[in-house]
């Protein structure tokens, strides 16, 4: 019977399984999705029992999938889990939710940041190398305990809780890292920030090393007992595990709902830094968050009344360029390198000779931009990018990247780099050596036209639009 680490990635719109060899090989993956709800401008909600049971629907089709292929039975040596990142969920002493998963785009606590002192922004950043903004945990923690006494955590949390039988609440401290309560220099929870936030320490899990492990699995449909939990990741951080992006000047992209480019740094920086993971030391790197890539694709899609972003994307390619049409996509704010929230979304540069392929090529080139806007940021710049999630599927948005970027853009040859992310590590923590990333190979796309002019008008359109200057 062959041995597979189950992994687990679940993202802001599908909860995914992958059953994954000490080799790297995955035998099967699934997926199943998860509802969003925007029930008001700014509130962005999901269902924790949603996710749960979205999780458990991945996890049996991937094994069935996996019991019905030529390599027979399969083994589950253990759990890796990946996981959307600033979600917080609430729930009871019995360990059922409370309200609705405040989803990491949620702005409702906007006005609330907005009134912190300056003070607490500063030991923010000092202290985490964040900065105080409602798309981080610690705002979101907030608004559920001011409606209930509950147990809080991100969604890593929430799943090992479930998992485990509701006996565990736990983190990983690469989660903790995002939720502007943990301390990179002294990891562990601030009670300085703790105060700050009026988050009681009581109230959080349990913070470990990311291959510490995280109990074991007990009265899970369609598992067994005592599948333990080996390594626990952020989604993002296990895409930078995946890529191989484990030295200083290796920059990863990550092409989901929103965006996250990383860079791993040599030691903690103040401001823009985040901890990717704690294994036998901690990993920092620096990192760019942007709000609206996926969905502004998702959104163009259906504006222009296209079935899927496929489509989309197909439309896109009948023009050579955008024509001078740009969208800025800031649908709920911008994120960095701007962090102006109260920014709003902009179709700006249109005249009576443009067409539905023309906007959707400005939507192609709204991702591409906001990669671009934080990659210029990085001390050194960067030579290569390599790029994952379900986006980098599109030729045309990888070529349209290199040329904005005017570097190289190396693209994932699988859609399950999280997953194998974390799984890697799982291996790694159960005794097998791997080197999967070095095994790999790309999607190659060299820059093939002059980014400045178009730069320049992505520019002047970002401008347009923000309430705030830096």
């Amino acid at each position: 019977m062959r041995q597979a680490v189950l992994a687990i990635d679940q993202g802001t719109t599908n909860s995914k399984a992958a059953l994954i060899t000490a080799d790297g090989t995955i035998l099967a993956t699934a997926s199943s999705p998860v509802a969003l709800f925007t029930p008001r401008p700014g509130w962005v909600e999901q269902d924790a029992e949603d996710i749960w049971q979205s999780t458990l629907t991945a996890i049996a089709t991937c094994r069935s999938t996996a019991a019905g292929g030529t390599g027979g039975g399969v083994e589950v040596a253990g759990i890796a889990l990946s996981t959307q990142r600033e979600s917080v969920v609430g729930w009871d002493r019995s360990g059922y939710p409370v309200g609705a998963v405040l989803g990491w785009q949620d702005v409702r606590t906007s006005s609330w940041c907005a009134q912190l002192p300056a003070t607490v922004d500063e030991l923010v950043r000092r202290r985490t190398g964040l900065r105080v903004d409602p798309m981080f945990s610690a705002p979101k923690m907030r608004w559920l305990l001011d409606r209930s006494d509950a147990s809080v955590g991100t969604v890593d949390s929430w799943l090992i809780h479930r998992l485990t039988g509701c006996r565990e609440h736990l983190t990983d401290a690469g989660n903790a890292a995002r939720t502007l309560l943990y301390d990179l220099t002294s990891l562990d929870w601030s009670a300085e920030l703790l105060a700050a936030f009026g988050v009681p320490r009581a109230a959080l899990p349990e913070v470990r090393r990311s291959d510490a492990g995280f109990g074991s699995t007990k009265d899970v449909p369609g598992l067994p007992d005592g599948i333990p939990i080996v390594a626990v990741l952020a989604d993002s951080h296990a895409a930078m595990y995946g890529q191989g992006c484990t030295r200083t000047g290796m920059v990863k992209a990550t092409y989901g709902t929103g965006s996250s480019v990383m860079t791993p740094v040599a030691e903690f920086v103040p401001g823009g830094c985040t901890l990717a993971w704690l294994t036998d030391r901690p990993v920092y790197a620096l990192e760019g968050n942007i709000v609206s890539s996926g969905a502004a694709l998702a959104w163009t899609a259906d504006l222009l009344g296209l079935p899927d972003v496929g489509a989309l994307m197909r439309l896109a390619a009948a023009v050579p360029a955008a024509d001078g049409v740009v969208l800025v996509p800031a649908f709920a704010g911008l994120g960095a390198p701007h962090w102006d929230r109260e920014a709003r979304a902009a179709l700006t540069g249109m005249s009576s000779s443009t067409t539905r392929a023309h906007i959707a090529r400005a939507a192609v080139d709204a991702v591409a931009h906001q990669i671009c806007d934080i990659t210029d940021t990085i001390p050194g710049g960067l030579s290569t990018l390599r790029a994952d999630g379900g986006a980098t599927a599109s030729d045309l948005l990888m070529q349209t990247q290199a040329d904005l970027l005017g570097r190289t853009v190396e693209a994932a040859d699988v859609p399950e780099i999280s997953a194998l992310g974390t799984a890697e590590l799982a291996w790694q923590t159960l005794g097998t050596p791997t080197d999967w990333a070095s095994n790999r190979t790309f999607r190659t796309f060299q820059p093939t036209t002059n980014r400045t002019h178009h730069r320049t008008e992505w520019t002047t359109a970002i401008t347009a639009v923000r309430t705030s200057r830096p």
